[in-house]
């Protein structure tokens, strides 16, 4: 229930009450487990825990995405709040409050002692939208508490990921609270970090200017970008593509010219950011979109490191300038999940070319284009490996330079092409 006990121009106070069955509990419930007692005498009913961000994520769904149907205005400006949750669940001391809290900006107003031991009252002041408190407090009153009371799935992946887009990735404590929020399941806090290495953070531009990344400022003058789009969306054609896969699809751009091609039955869009994704869901108008669009154009989140089963079935895959955004040594997991378990039948791939980085004005000797880039290939170093992986897992492999040719240090961008044998 939500109460609004205070409602003025000046401040306005709403609170969220849950009340809990106790019997309803554990009603079900295996009573041999930890014994018929341990089942109905504990504090499940009476403190802050997992069971109030399911209430939150009921009632403050459209507020946690940011949304608002009449003031959306005041849904994108911070505000100053004081937020109060009473009684919280704590397994651990008082510190772990600061340590998952100040980093978010927030000022730490108690608790200053305990109520009783591991339950606290947590009171904090920050300036920032509602939505991303109540996302904090969806994700942080959980791992608080080090519990959930319900099943954790590779499901709940999606949603830490969802409430935790544009923080977690960057808090000092998110291996903590990846394992806290999965019930210390490491497999799935594995894969979490993983899609949380791959969504970075959007680069930073004046309010209105168009957002370029810093390889993209480099290639400006060449159209590089634009070519390379050309170039898969060429291959796509003279291979009568009917269904695309595109990994790290970003906001969209390589989808938005796939989507004119009228023999491209079903394009899918993978990234492992929602932000990214939710830019890419403007950009391509699918929320304007008819049932025919809808069921031709579809976004995913997901990480490239972890097998999919929705990735099998696809005639091709496009990776445009993605590897490199992947730890060298998480690239094996990449291939295996692409080239080993989803097997389409046509994978085109992108990568700069590290030898051109010397032509490029105001690109320092030995950096790579983008900070975000985890290396950078030579030509003969992304054709060895591709080799590698075209022969160990039955595709054939040729290469295409992309953009200007220089006679020393070859084209600015790379294209590899793999076939699967005996696909026509």
């Amino acid at each position: 229930m939500i109460f609004y006990p205070e409602r003025s121009q000046d401040r306005t106070t709403a609170v969220m009450h849950l009340d809990l069955d106790p019997v309803a509990l554990v009603r079900g419930k295996n009573q041999q487990s930890d014994g018929l007692l341990a089942q109905y005498v504990n504090d499940r009913p009476f403190v802050a825990s997992s069971f109030l961000s399911v209430a939150m994520g009921r009632v403050f769904a459209q507020t946690m995405a940011g949304k608002s149907k009449d003031r959306q205005d005041l849904a994108d400006r911070a505000l100053s709040f004081e937020v109060r949750v009473v009684p919280v669940a704590l397994s651990g001391d008082l510190d772990l409050v600061k340590r998952l809290f100040e980093p978010l900006g927030y000022t730490i107003l108690s608790p200053s002692e305990t109520i009783q031991e591991q339950v606290v009252d947590l009171r904090l002041s920050a300036t920032m939208r509602l939505a991303d408190i109540l996302r904090h407090i969806y994700v942080l009153v959980p791992v608080l508490d080090n519990f959930k009371h319900y099943y954790v799935s590779e499901e709940e992946i999606d949603k830490l990921l969802a409430k935790g887009d544009g923080w977690l990735s960057e808090h000092p404590d998110k291996e903590l609270i990846t394992r806290r929020a999965l019930k210390h399941r490491k497999s799935l806090m594995n894969m979490a970090l993983a899609r949380l290495e791959e969504a970075a953070p959007p680069d930073e531009a004046p309010e209105g200017a168009p957002k370029l990344r810093p390889e993209e400022q480099l290639e400006k003058p060449m159209r590089l970008h634009a070519l390379r789009l050309d170039a898969v969306a060429e291959v796509l054609r003279q291979n009568n593509i009917a269904s695309v896969l595109d990994l790290g699809c970003g906001e969209g751009r390589l989808m938005s010219r796939l989507i004119k091609e009228r023999g491209l039955a079903r394009i899918v869009g993978v990234d492992a950011s929602v932000r990214t994704l939710e830019a890419a869901h403007r950009k391509l108008r699918l929320h304007q979109a008819g049932d025919a669009m809808a069921k031709r154009v579809t976004l995913q989140m997901g990480s490239l490191t972890y097998g999919d089963r929705r990735w099998q079935g696809f005639d091709a895959a496009t990776l445009v300038e993605v590897i490199e955004h992947i730890e060298p040594h998480r690239l094996s997991a990449l291939v295996l999940s692409l080239f080993a378990d989803a097997r389409p039948g046509l994978v085109v791939m992108t990568t700069p070319n590290r030898e051109y980085n010397v032509l490029f004005e105001g690109l320092k000797d030995g950096k790579l284009r983008h900070p975000d880039h985890r290396f950078e290939w030579t030509r003969a170093e992304f054709e060895s490996w591709a080799d590698t992986v075209a022969g160990e897992h039955g595709y054939d492999v040729s290469f295409a330079p992309l953009g200007p040719v220089d006679d020393t240090h070859g084209s600015p961008s790379q294209m590899a092409v793999f076939k699967q044998k005996g696909v026509a």
